[in-house]
C-alpha cells in the first residue's frame, strides 16, 4: 500500500477513479491523519446469487426484529462504524475518510443501510456505488445479527436494482458464513473492468469468476475511468437503481414510509427457488 499526506477531503473524482481501478483508501487508525491506497492480493466478493440465508437469519428477518432504513443517517452510520468497541478497539476510518465518503454520499455515489431498535441506531453498513458494482466499506453490530440483517437488505436491494457485483474487500469468517468467496486481485480487477465496460452479463457469481475477462475489457474501461476526473453530475457507467426495491415494495402494497420493505419481502427475494 502507498501512503499519502493528510488532507481534509479526498477529491471525489480521484476517489471514484481509484475504485474503478480496484483501489481504495484506508488509514492505520481513527486518529492517524494519513491515508493509504490499498490493493489487496486477495479480494473478497459476495456473489449476489449466492447469499447464504440461514434458517436463523431468515427467522430474524421474518420477525422484523430491527427497523431497517436506507440513507437516513449516512454520517451517523459512518461514525458508528468508526467507533471503538470491545471487539474492535480501533478502526481504519479517520476524519479524512469520513468527510470524503460523506461527500460521495451527497453526490449519490455512497449509500448506507441502518438497523434500528427502540429508536436507537444499533448496526448497519455503508459503501460506494459505481456503475453496477457496489463496494462494501464497513459494517457494524451493536445488537446480535444487526449487521447480517443490514447485509441481507443490501443484497436484496442490489439484486432488484440491477447491480452485478458486491465487493467486500477483505475476507472474514463472518462474510464467509454469508456466502462470500475470495479471488486473486487480478481476477477481481478483470471482472471489475469487464463489468464497467458493459461486457459482463448477469451478476458476478462463481461462473463469472471462472470466466474473468481479459486485457481487451481492461483497455475498454481505461478510458472510462479517466473520464471520472470530469465533473460528476451523473455516474460515468450505467448505474443500478437504489430505489428499485422500494418501488417493488410499493407495487406489492408493503411500502413503509422511510423504512426498507418488511423482512418477509427480503427473505423471499433471497430464497433460492431453483
Amino acid at each position: 500500500m502507498d501512503a499519502m499526506d493528510a488532507m481534509d477531503v479526498i477529491d471525489p473524482a480521484l476517489l471514484l477513479s481509484a475504485y474503478a481501478q480496484g483501489i481504495f483508501p484506508m488509514s492505520d487508525g481513527a486518529d492517524d491523519p494519513d491515508i493509504h491506497w490499498v490493493e489487496p492480493h486477495l479480494r473478497a466478493i459476495l456473489p449476489l446469487d449466492g447469499f447464504h440465508l440461514s434458517r436463523s437469519l431468515k427467522k430474524t428477518l421474518l420477525s422484523d426484529h430491527f427497523t431497517v432504513t436506507t440513507d437516513q443517517c449516512f454520517s451517523r452510520m459512518m461514525a458508528l462504524c468508526a467507533a471503538a468497541a470491545d471487539d474492535r478497539p480501533s478502526t481504519w476510518i479517520n476524519q479524512t475518510i469520513h468527510q470524503s465518503y460523506a461527500q460521495l454520499h451527497e453526490l449519490g455515489y455512497a449509500h448506507s443501510v441502518e438497523c434500528w431498535q427502540g429508536g436507537e441506531l444499533v448496526g448497519g453498513l455503508y459503501g460506494v456505488s459505481l456503475g453496477r458494482a457496489f463496494f462494501g466499506e464497513s459494517m457494524v453490530s451493536r445488537r446480535t445479527n444487526a449487521s447480517k440483517v443490514a447485509l441481507a437488505h443490501l443484497v436484496a436491494r442490489l439484486r432488484v436494482g440491477g447491480w452485478q457485483m458486491l465487493d467486500c474487500q477483505f475476507m472474514t469468517p463472518h462474510l464467509a458464513s454469508l456466502g462470500a468467496i475470495e479471488i486473486p486481485q487480478q481476477s477481481y480487477v478483470e471482472l471489475l473492468y469487464s463489468l464497467l465496460a458493459g461486457s459482463l452479463d448477469g451478476v458476478v457469481g462463481a461462473a463469472a469468476v471462472a470466466a474473468a475477462a481479459g486485457a481487451e475489457a481492461a483497455a475498454a474501461v481505461a478510458g472510462a475511468a479517466a473520464d471520472v476526473a470530469a465533473p460528476l453530475p451523473s455516474p460515468p457507467f450505467p448505474a443500478g437503481d437504489w430505489g428499485a426495491l422500494d418501488t417493488l415494495a410499493a407495487s406489492l402494497g408493503t411500502a413503509r414510509s422511510t423504512a426498507s420493505p418488511p423482512g418477509y419481502v427480503i427473505a423471499q427475494l433471497l430464497t433460492k427457488t431453483s
